[in-house]
């Protein structure tokens, strides 16, 4: 169905992790807290006012705000919080597009006879969340999913804005080209070094000559945003397509059992999290990125779909090794691991012979562990006195 209203919500919670932690610790409200030592993982809003920002080194962080408070990431909780707003979400409308543990698309064009207009409907869902969650949210409304999203960061903090279709471009065009969806960094210094620097500049500009600037693929993507085009509905029921964390390490120098003790600490983390799902993988993705800004993928994909830790840690730590010729000679600044090709776990076939042991005895026995006793109550040797510091995006169940 064609829909030409402001109908798309972007819901996206306010500096997530942090915003739980002050929610279940009444001292740390309207303080400046930061989530992970050694890595920021989220920061409040207090501190991000002293430039605090995500992924920021530790020591960085609190040299911006030496008064703010570190805790440690509690996932078990932003995990449950997750799911709680997720509730909300779906008893506002079943048109519901989870895009990672703290934000989702809502599609509510349908509602108008039953639950009111868009702002309406916005407005209640915000007051749902913090009574039921007791979590700020912000709300963008848009026509477009593209254009919802750009909303809803304009209007952060704890904030609603609508725009009205026929005030797209008037909106959009002031803003400063960073709010186009894929204008990281580099592609931010090379439109800047042009004397382009907002989005109405981008708009103004010939396709060809943006995708003489950035590549076939970046200049088209953005001149098409840059005219609010983005036909993509907000699509329910997609299934997870892969399961991910990745570590910034800033630029500190890493050894290589640093490497490896993050690198266990990522996937003793994601096949939780996918047995969690019962879900088996048969690829396993190894991300890095350079201190250059380069980026490279290696992946390995098994002869059989597995959720066994080790299996799938000795997948990664032989693409880590394989890598390791270039991290010597760029340094490394983040390193991240995904598992896709998801089956459900009722998919394994078992392999001969079978030797009488239960498969995943002693990845169940730690799970269970960890569901009860936290996190950080079972964790590898290597990984003693180290910081988590770990980002997992996760969409919820």
């Amino acid at each position: 169905m064609f829909v030409t209203g402001a109908t798309i919500l972007h819901a996206d919670l306010d500096a997530f992790y942090a915003s739980v932690e002050q929610r279940d610790d009444p001292r740390l409200r309207g303080r400046p807290v930061i989530v992970g030592g050694g890595v920021v993982l989220a920061a409040s809003y207090e501190a991000k006012s002293h430039g605090v920002r995500t992924a920021m080194g530790g020591g960085r962080a609190l040299r911006l705000c030496p008064h703010a408070i570190v805790v440690p990431p509690r996932m078990s909780a932003y995990s449950a919080a997750s799911k709680a707003v997720f509730e909300v979400f779906r008893d506002t409308t079943p048109l519901v597009e989870g895009i990672s543990i703290d934000e989702a698309f809502l599609e509510v064009g349908g509602l108008r006879r039953i639950a009111g207009t868009p702002r309406e409907i916005a407005e209640r869902l915000r007051g749902e969340v913090l009574e039921r969650v007791g979590l700020p949210i912000t709300v963008g409304v848009a026509r477009t999913k593209f254009l919802a999203k750009v909303a809803s960061g304009v209007a952060k903090p704890d904030g609603l804005l609508v725009v009205p279709p026929d005030g797209e471009l008037d909106f959009l065009h002031p803003l400063p080209v960073e709010r186009l969806w894929g204008v990281g960094k580099v592609t931010a210094e090379k439109l800047h070094a042009r004397g382009v620097l907002t989005v109405g500049q981008v708009a103004a500009l010939p396709e060809s000559t943006l995708v003489g600037m950035l590549g076939r693929a970046s200049g088209r993507h953005l001149h098409a945003l840059a005219h609010n085009q983005d036909p993509r509905r907000v699509r329910v029921g997609q299934r997870r397509r892969s399961i991910g964390a990745q570590r910034a390490l800033g630029r500190s120098t890493r050894t290589r059992h640093d490497l490896e003790a993050f690198l266990a600490a990522l996937v003793d983390r994601t096949t939780r999290r996918l047995r969690t799902a019962r879900r088996v993988c048969r690829t396993v993705v190894l991300r890095l990125r350079f201190a250059d800004f380069t980026r490279v993928t290696r992946s390995h994909t098994l002869i059989q779909s597995t959720d066994d830790t080790q299996l799938i840690l000795d997948t990664a730590r032989r693409l880590l090794h394989d890598a390791r010729p270039t991290i010597d000679e760029r340094g490394i600044t983040l390193i991240g691991v995904a598992l896709s090709n998801l089956d459900r776990d009722n998919a394994i076939q078992l392999a001969l012979p079978f030797d009488g042991t239960p498969a995943g005895t002693l990845d169940a026995a730690l799970d269970g562990v960890r569901e009860r006793f936290g996190t950080s109550s079972v964790t590898r040797a290597a990984l003693l006195g180290r910081d988590p510091g770990l980002s997992v995006p996760v969409l919820p169940d």
